[in-house]
C-alpha cells in the first residue's frame, strides 16, 4: 500500500481533535458500520486508515501506549514531534505548496516533507515580520 501524506495529514487533524482527558488513552479502531466514525476519512478506506495509523505511530507522531490490540492503535496523544509536524502543515495553503513541492519532484522522504513544510511557513514568517529567521 502507498503512503498518502494527505491522508496523514486528515488524521493527525482528526487525532488532535479527539476530546481525550489528560492521561487517557483511547483504543483507536475503526467501525465499517459506523458513519460517524471519527476517524473516517471520505475515500478511504478502512485499510487505508488503519495502515497510515500504524504509520503515524511508528513515525513517532503520535504517544501510544504499550502493547499494540490486534486491530488498531492505542492513542495517548501527538507527541512533541506529532505537534510540531501538523503546526507547519496545518495552513492549507501551506500544505497545498507543500504537496505541490513533492509532487514536482516525483519522490520524497519523511523528513524532506517536514522540511519543505518547514521552509513555507518560515517564509511566511518573514513576510509577515520581516525578520530573517
Amino acid at each position: 500500500m502507498k503512503r498518502d501524506m494527505d491522508l496523514i495529514r486528515e488524521l493527525l487533524l482528526k487525532l488532535e481533535a479527539l476530546p481525550i482527558r489528560q492521561g487517557g488513552v483511547v483504543h483507536l479502531s475503526l467501525d465499517e458500520n459506523d458513519p460517524e466514525d471519527d476517524l473516517r476519512v471520505e475515500g478511504f478506506t478502512t485499510d487505508q486508515i488503519e495502515y497510515h495509523l500504524n504509520l503515524i505511530d511508528e513515525a513517532g507522531l503520535i504517544v501510544g501506549a504499550g502493547n499494540r490490540p490486534m486491530s488498531g492503535i492505542l492513542f495517548r496523544s501527538l507527541s512533541w514531534e506529532g505537534h510540531d509536524f501538523l503546526d507547519s502543515i496545518r495552513d492549507p495553503e501551506v500544505w497545498r505548496k507543500t504537496r505541490n513541492g513533492v509532487k514536482e519532484v516525483g519522490g520524497f522522504t519523511f523528513e524532506l516533507v517536514k522540511d519543505l513544510a518547514k521552509g513555507f511557513v518560515k517564509k511566511q514568517i518573514e513576510d509577515k515580520t520581516g525578520i530573517t529567521l
